[in-house]
């Protein structure tokens, strides 16, 4: 039985229409030359473009538009002229925060052939999964803004920690080391956040007495960057909050070839609703409609949608397509000192996996 799954595309803004057309047309020959599952693709408009049109984000129906997907595929968000807390809280975290996408999935991996900044540094030394939380904490929303243009003007951003949003991220970590035999470090900030923080190291404490078996650490954010240069192989699996978690990821994605090839998923691990995959690089207005963003980052999301959809081997396949593409160095985006256009950086994975796939049939042949 052919498995089919319904993927909502949201292009969104910037460049975000033109890699993520490649990351479809790589989903679709994925899907092609497995033959055990199939993909329907529906598009939506919604972005900044459809902002200025309409003064919304996306259709007042499209939440419950979204509901029925399995997944939802989404380029980027934001565009010059229209504020980042009007793009990203009318679309992005709205989609977030209502299919409780709790679970924020960056890889921060140093695949063959990328560019890495950091000095007698190995492939191995870079490996890690940081899992950060991505329905509460410093990005709640909660706050106020008191006597505005006044002298006595007084703004206040809460960072909101509740016991069930903690304790399941940091179980998700948990539970996310010992399926892949690897140590877990949180990073938090409990000598200055003296509630939020103190309570998450808490909390970190208290599940892990149900994982015995995981190894863990525990360090302060502003150690971490510094081990994360210095001394990246510390990390296997991370867990973390909000705030943290965006920040050190942008670090982290700096060290294992930059942001062209920074992916990210936001996941409902229940399945009550669809989760998110995206590129995290933006909508990079600057270069929108040349024809020479990066590819990878979008293609590297499509693989985490595979593989949260059970099809790992799929997913796996992808990322050595990618790598083959960064080891060759003959398609590759400016970005990545190339010449070739985001569309023949699609073209060439889809070579690639042709040939993969190819090879594979060949031995089961044999």
């Amino acid at each position: 039985m052919i498995t089919t799954f319904k993927i909502a595309v949201i292009p969104g803004d910037g460049i975000g229409p033109e890699v993520i057309e490649e990351g479809v047309k790589v989903l679709k020959k994925v899907a092609e030359l497995d033959t055990t599952f199939q993909l329907e693709f529906t598009y939506f408009p919604w972005g900044c473009e459809y902002y200025v049109k309409h003064g919304k984000m996306m259709d007042d129906d499209g939440m419950e538009a979204l509901r029925s997907f399995d997944a939802i595929y989404l380029g980027a968000v934001g565009y010059p002229g229209v504020p980042d807390h009007i793009s990203l809280w009318g679309l992005l975290l709205k989609i977030r925060k209502e299919f409780d996408q709790y679970v924020n999935i960056r890889p921060i991996q140093l695949l063959e052939g990328a560019p890495c900044p950091l000095k007698n540094v190995n492939k191995e030394d870079i490996d890690m999964v940081v899992i950060r939380e991505n329905s509460e904490g410093e990005y709640a929303g909660a706050g106020d803004w008191l006597f505005k243009g006044k002298a006595e003007e007084v703004v206040l951003q809460t960072g909101v920690f509740s016991r069930k949003g903690t304790e399941r991220i940091i179980r998700y970590g948990y539970e996310t080391a010992r399926r892949l035999n690897k140590s877990l470090t949180s990073i938090s900030k409990g000598n200055a956040l003296n509630y939020s923080m103190v309570f998450w190291d808490q909390v970190f404490e208290e599940v892990g007495k149900e994982y015995p078996d995981v190894r863990t650490h525990s360090y302060l954010v502003d150690a971490a960057c510094m081990f994360m240069i210095k001394q990246p192989q510390r990390f296997e699996v991370i867990v973390t909050s909000n705030l943290f978690g965006d920040i050190l990821t942008d670090l982290g994605a700096a060290i294992a070839g930059g942001l062209g090839l920074a992916a990210g998923a936001n996941l409902n691990p229940e399945r009550n609703y669809p989760s998110m995959f995206e590129p995290i690089h933006g909508s990079a207005p600057d270069i929108a409609g040349k024809g020479i963003a990066n590819p990878l980052a979008a293609i590297w999301s499509a693989s985490q949608m595979l593989d949260f959809f059970g099809y790992e081997a799929g997913a796996k396949t992808l990322l050595k397509a990618i790598e083959q593409v960064m080891v060759e160095k003959e398609v590759l985006t400016p970005d990545m000192e190339g010449t070739s256009s985001t569309v023949e950086v699609g073209n060439h994975i889809v070579s690639i996996l042709t040939t993969f796939y190819g090879d594979i049939h060949k031995m089961h042949k044999v």
